[in-house]
């Protein structure tokens, strides 16, 4: 039995526990303490609000100690919100969060609230028939360092990479109702 975490400070974290909870052989936990981190396998920051996702993995002092165990080799996906706390550099002049994956984010780089949008594409790396894709107020990923691959892209741009043990995703796949993106993180949990 793996138990997968999920940030469970703000946004969509209520989401990713439930597609968790279709997957045999895992347990979802939510992570609100370092207590919690400190008993997953594997950890998902949820889409949301960075900056407020920010302030609060600092003001629960969950910052540095999941900074460490990303940098120990904790299997970590980032959805959105949480795409732009793992990256080390972000365009729109906001200092980095956790900074751990060697990318650079355009925060909302698809627009307001009002852009949002759903697609599908396929994500070899996922599975060979296409995913739905839910874009909300998203970054995409501007560059990757030489380490990083890029899983998915659309339209010209970087919307999923991938760097160790390290996924990120511009879109939220825990608002479908498909849970294959999520058996592919629990895959990469050793």
């Amino acid at each position: 039995m793996k138990t997968v975490g999920v940030l469970a400070l703000q946004g969509s974290f209520r989401e990713h526990l439930r597609q968790l909870a279709k997957l045999d052989g895992i347990l979802p936990c939510p992570v609100k303490t370092t207590r919690d981190l400190a008993q997953v396998d594997g950890i998902i920051l949820p889409g949301g609000e960075s900056t407020a996702q920010g302030k609060l993995l600092r003001d629960f002092g969950l910052l540095e100690p999941l900074r460490t165990r990303i940098q120990q080799g904790l299997p970590i996906w980032g959805t959105c919100a949480g795409l732009i706390l793992l990256a080390k550099r972000i365009t729109d002049h906001e200092p980095a969060h956790l900074g751990v994956m060697d990318i650079t984010v355009r925060r909302n780089a698809y627009g307001g609230q009002l852009d949002s949008f759903s697609t599908s594409t396929v994500l070899p790396a996922v599975s060979p028939e296409p995913l739905p894709l839910v874009f909300i107020r998203a970054p995409w990923i501007e560059s990757i360092g030489e380490n990083v691959e890029p899983l998915a892209v659309q339209d010209g741009r970087i919307i999923a990479a991938k760097e160790r043990h390290m996924i990120a995703t511009s879109f939220h796949p825990e608002l479908t109702d498909d849970p294959r993106f999520h058996a592919y993180f629990v895959g990469q949990i050793a």
